[in-house]
């Protein structure tokens, strides 16, 4: 349903929003997600764009989310890559299909319209809080720290 790069996105930033206060470089992001470093720094420009994340060259540069995780939602990342857009005219320009969509259409919107509300009604604090028992992807030595803090907060 989505394509690669959203994926990729989508594992960035929900590694990003455990550690939100923290540079990330991109060699580590890309070793924890499992994305290819040269993918995910195309990737990292593209959510850097969409102003969901601020970066850093050098020494102790990387990546970090920039505005909380209860303020970006999976739809915010996904449509940083590949917008999710709805029908609203014949794609095919077919004249006997003027104000309204064929059936096909008006389901592939439906879907569209599915997409966007379910997506867009979940933060990536909703997906790091989710209490679940997987691992998260984000599995470094300090998940489990700041699992508690969340947690706790």
């Amino acid at each position: 349903m989505l394509n690669q790069t959203a994926e990729y996105a989508l594992r960035a930033m929900s590694c990003l929003a455990y550690e939100p206060d923290r540079l990330m470089p991109t060699n580590e992001l890309a070793e924890i997600t499992k994305v290819p470093p040269n993918y995910l720094a195309k990737v990292l420009q593209s959510l850097a764009q969409a102003d969901l994340i601020v970066g850093r060259r050098g020494v102790g540069g990387g990546y970090k989310l920039a505005k909380p995780s209860e303020q970006i939602s999976l739809l915010d990342v996904i449509n940083a890559i590949s917008p999710v857009e709805r029908i609203t005219a014949c794609p095919l320009g077919l004249e006997n299909h003027a104000g309204r969509l064929c059936p096909l259409h008006r389901r592939l919107d439906l879907a569209a319209k599915q997409t966007i509300d379910t997506f867009g009604g979940i933060s990536l604090k909703d997906v790091i809080s989710e209490r679940d028992a997987s691992r998260p992807l984000c599995d470094t030595g300090r998940t489990a720290q700041v699992e508690m803090t969340i947690n706790r907060g």
